[in-house]
């Protein structure tokens, strides 16, 4: 696991010197640059004794290889990683459990978007398997604009066992497919739930499919055949916490 990792933009800093201010190694800050924000945020990295650098825009571009860093760039300790075990003690913990599960989402940008989301609709914790999805990058942490600071991101090894670990600790698994015959909005989903969205394009795998208990679509009135898939997460998890009221 590396040693230190780079995170960017004005809500992941403000989030991880809310929340976790050790991690901080080293901030640099764009040249010029003096709104309230950015000056909280260096006030905040003084105070914790963490060493700020001004620098041009092409250094800052340079260390994380992107401009939409907003002129505040941190050298940071690695954030916990969360795996099956504390997945585990998450459900265990909850009344009623509310998982999100992403099978396969890879773009980091999907990603993001789906942990703010998922953090504003008070799920519990994102679910990913190790392989074929995004990963939490700087880029995932600003899209997320401080929900992957404080949501559990959990990567698991086997996504169908871990489906099947949790159908047996009590909690319903619902996928989305858009060849299911319910429709969500005729569906019961409150209770122990974990939603299970698919990837770009493909939808869920096929195993993971067999694993679920109940399949629900959302409606399609247009000419688009499906939705993106953090919209489309956006749509479902409201209307769970609607139904869990």
């Amino acid at each position: 696991m590396a040693q230190q990792e780079w995170l960017y933009g004005i809500h992941a800093l403000e989030s991880v010197l809310q929340r976790e201010p050790e991690r901080l190694i080293e901030l640099f800050v764009l040249k010029g640059r003096d709104d309230k924000s950015v000056h909280t945020i260096v006030s905040q990295a003084r105070q914790f004794g963490v060493s700020v650098q001004f620098c041009q825009r092409k250094t800052l571009d340079d260390k994380v290889e992107s401009s939409q860093h907003q002129g505040v760039v941190a050298k940071v300790k690695p954030a916990k990683q969360f795996n099956e075990n504390d997945l585990a003690a998450i459900v265990e913990s909850s009344k009623t459990p509310f998982l999100l599960i992403l099978d396969g989402v890879t773009d980091p940008h999907n990603l993001g978007a789906c942990l703010r989301t998922a953090d504003a609709a008070g799920v519990d914790a994102v679910v990913v398997p190790k392989d074929k999805s995004a990963a939490l990058t700087p880029v995932v942490r600003k899209v997320a604009c401080g929900a992957a600071d404080v949501i559990p991101l959990v990567q698991v090894t086997n996504l169908a066992r871990t489906l099947r670990d949790l159908q047996d600790a009590g909690v319903w698994i619902v996928g989305t497919a858009g060849e299911a015959e319910n429709n969500i909005y005729d569906c019961k989903l409150s209770g122990p739930m974990a939603l299970v969205m698919g990837a770009e394009g493909k939808g869920m795998r096929r195993l993971t499919r067999e694993h679920c208990d109940e399949l629900i679509k959302l409606p399609m009135a247009g000419s688009v055949s499906s939705l993106n898939v953090s919209v489309a997460t956006g749509v479902c998890l409201y209307e769970i916490v609607r139904q869990r009221g």
